[in-house]
């Protein structure tokens, strides 16, 4: 059996993954950010997983959570404190990365999100977290070709 290859999208989606359990974890308990990270790079298994990616996720959104919690939060109709964990870690993501990697196109970056929400959120989280991350796209990422975008080309 020859091993699958695995291409730079599929090694973001699952640096994507463990960025969030990590972010998860780092949310539910007092350890620093960079422990985890370290215990995460050093415990499970990296070989498929843009790991560079994974770190520059986790770093992000612990260095910008103030900002990404201000923005979401215009959003949003219910205070950002009050969100469940793993819908907001997962808008906090969707986010930074909306701001931070324009190379990747906004409706990869919803998409993933709501993958990530449908296997680690809520029932019916994956709609609320495409709601909130679309309407995001819409105001950061104007020129991009987004259903309803008027302005796209």
């Amino acid at each position: 059996m020859t091993a699958k290859t695995v291409t730079g999208y599929e090694a973001r989606s699952r640096a994507r993954r463990r960025a969030l359990q990590a972010l998860y974890q780092w949310r539910l308990n007092t350890r620093a950010m960079a422990e985890i990270i370290a215990e995460f790079l050093e415990e499970q298994d990296f070989s498929n997983v843009d790991s560079e990616f994974f770190s520059d996720l986790c770093n992000g959104v612990i260095d910008r959570q103030k900002d990404l919690d201000e923005q979401l939060q215009i959003h949003i109709d219910r205070p950002i404190g009050r969100l469940d964990v793993m819908e907001r870690v997962i808008l906090q993501i969707g986010l930074l990365e909306l701001v931070t990697f324009p190379q990747t196109p906004a409706r990869v970056i919803i998409d993933e999100c709501v993958d990530l929400a449908h296997r680690f959120g809520a029932d019916q989280g994956h709609a609320f977290i495409n709601g909130v991350l679309d309407k995001v796209a819409r105001t950061l990422r104007k020129s991009e070709a987004l259903p309803g975008n008027s302005s796209a080309n």
